[in-house]
């Protein structure tokens, strides 16, 4: 049925012999642009002035699926456009609605996801008055410092520049969020449905390639025939690229050691021979050649800085999109400024007949110190301690993920989410999603059920207690869409650990710490998903490998010694500490 079927029609003249002319309106307008350009799934939490939308989306084809809280589709949305290249699209209501959805709008921008916010608003004549409106907010001056773009849409005929506006910013150069703002009364607006369909724009190659200049590639591969000790750093954004063949040719023709980011793991298998993931430390403090594909030289990094990279003079290449992004902390003396598909094809292409390997030296000391530490770590990973602790616990669920290499894992917390980085393998890419770049608490669920929903597959999503605690009420969500999910929370009871005590003594528990014993396992049960309660790795690995073979909504609660657990992972050095002496 085509979404000018239920439009109105004007008969007022029909006794002068006048025809009647068929109508659209936004709703359908809306509608009809993002069908037009691929735009199928939705995100969003329903209410004013966007209920009715959700519905004609709906009886329009398009996937909406409901959340529970804005925050949580919208992380949704963004880690839908990660995995697909396509913005994600999160609806929400005016106002406080809009507000929820900012925190996804900000990550997706920070972590160059493309995504496009959505949200109903006030009209505008009453907004810039100030006059009291529902909801009254000016949500597009507030969006704009925490998005790539923000545009306003006043007038149906505008509906489909202004979508294709969003779009090509979202995806274009180095991608990122958008803020589209769609007053009440633009939904409910009419005109000529022929000049309707007129008006919607097919977004034309939104993310072109941008191609590296060839003395840039010259200037890179000069400085990584000259090294010693060359290095390789994948980020997320080589992940992003989707050009997978060409990144693994360019490592493997290189012969160079390189090092996955955490949403890079999979790009290459973490076992692969030229890995140097478990020799992390010992590859960045002696390299004297860095070549960063879609990562940045962020805190994630050090910044390029300090103990971490040892005193060992480095030189740095860049590929990147963003020309500002060079020098951002330190020389790169080979920026090459281009899309990565691009700019590693020019590089492949670019290794002639003479290109030689690394110093054996360097390759073999990598390996011998992956060798080592792999070693050494396999017995924790093998313990069966009751209660459970990290590394037990972590091993099955290492082994569980590399017999399932097409399950996604999802992964959030401070010890849970650090001690899975270096424990779990992947091997395929876009496998691994977690956290990001702020490190933000609370993606689990929204970017569970969007992986489960863009992709098809099967997902884990690996919480710490604390974690789970931010979006814990979308396992009814979960359940509600039948998706084939199961969380496993590690409940050691508490914020890193169960055990800080109130230093008054007063009746208060300590700030970290949550109720004991908790039974989340309940929780999934209480919406009609399955329950499991695991305290030995043995439990563990039999209700995880039950609940995924069944591809139905599941959680297991893990329970992790409360002992377990250091201060924020392992960025505690993050939290300043007082040098005030108490009276």
């Amino acid at each position: 049925m085509s979404t000018t079927a239920t439009a109105q029609s004007i008969d007022e003249n029909l006794d002068e012999g006048t025809e009647s002319q068929e109508l659209t309106d936004g709703f359908h307008l809306i509608i009809d642009a993002l069908k037009l350009n691929d735009i199928n799934t939705i995100y969003n939490v329903p209410g004013i002035p966007i209920t009715d939308l959700g519905r004609y989306m709906q009886a329009e084809g398009l996937r909406v699926l409901s959340f529970r809280h804005e925050q949580h589709a919208g992380y949704a949305a963004a880690i839908a456009g990660y995995l697909t290249k396509k913005p994600g699209v999160c609806l929400t209501v005016s106002a406080p609605g809009f507000l929820n959805g900012l925190t996804a709008l900000a990550h997706a921008t920070t972590n160059c996801f493309p995504m496009i916010l959505i949200s109903g608003s006030s009209e505008r004549e009453v907004v810039d008055l100030m006059q009291g409106d529902y909801e009254e907010m000016d949500q597009l001056a507030i969006a704009k410092p925490l998005c790539k773009a923000a545009y306003r849409v006043l007038h149906a005929e505008d509906i489909g520049t202004g979508i294709a506006r969003a779009i090509r910013s979202a995806v274009s150069g180095r991608p990122g969020g958008v803020y589209l703002d769609l007053p009440a009364q633009l939904m409910g607006q009419t005109m000529d449905a022929a000049a309707g369909a007129k008006s919607l724009i097919k977004v034309i190659d939104p993310a072109p390639r941008q191609l590296p200049a060839p003395e840039a590639v010259d200037r890179a591969l000069d400085v990584l025939k000259s090294a010693k000790r060359p290095l390789i750093i994948l980020g997320k954004g080589a992940a992003y690229a989707q050009a997978d063949d060409e990144i693994r040719a360019l490592v493997e023709k290189s012969g160079i050691p390189y090092l996955p980011m955490s949403m890079a793991k999979g790009l290459l298998p973490d076992t692969h021979p030229q890995s140097a993931g478990p020799a992390r430390s010992l590859a960045l403090k002696e390299s004297d050649a860095v070549m960063l594909i879609g990562a940045r030289l962020n805190w994630l990094l050090s910044h390029g800085k300090g103990k971490a990279w040892g005193t060992q003079p480095k030189k740095f290449i860049q590929i990147d999109i963003e020309p500002k992004e060079m020098d951002s902390n330190l020389e790169i003396v080979a920026p090459l400024v281009g899309d990565i598909g691009s700019c590693v094809s020019a590089l492949l292409a670019g290794m002639d007949g003479d290109w030689k390997a690394p110093p054996s030296e360097w390759t073999e000391a990598i390996k011998a110190k992956v060798e080592t530490n792999v070693s050494r770590m396999a017995p924790r990973l093998q313990n069966n301690n009751v209660p459970m602790d990290f590394h037990g616990a972590l091993g099955v669920l290492r082994t569980i993920i590399g017999e399932r290499p097409d399950a996604i894992l999802v992964n959030e917390g401070a010890n849970t989410l650090d001690f899975a980085r270096s424990i779990i393998d992947m091997s395929k890419p876009r496998k691994r999603l977690d956290v990001g770049t702020w490190g933000v608490m609370g993606i689990g669920m929204g970017q569970a059920i969007a992986a489960a929903v863009e992709t098809g597959h099967p997902v884990l999503a690996i919480e710490g207690d604390s974690a789970f605690g931010f979006s814990g009420m979308e396992i009814e969500t979960i359940c509600r869409y039948k998706l084939p999910i199961c969380v496993v929370v590690f409940n050691n009871g508490g914020i890193y650990r169960g055990t800080d005590v109130n230093p008054t003594g007063g009746d208060d528990v300590a700030p970290t710490v949550f109720v004991k014993d908790a039974r989340y396992d309940k929780m999934m049960e209480a919406f009609g998903g399955k329950g499991y309660y695991a305290t030995s790795p043995d439990e563990l690995k039999q209700a995880v490998n039950e609940a995924m073979d069944s591809g139905k909504p599941a959680l297991v609660n893990a329970v992790i010694d409360e002992n377990a657990g250091t201060e924020s992972g392992r960025i505690g050095n993050l939290n300043p500490q007082s040098v005030v002496a108490k009276k």
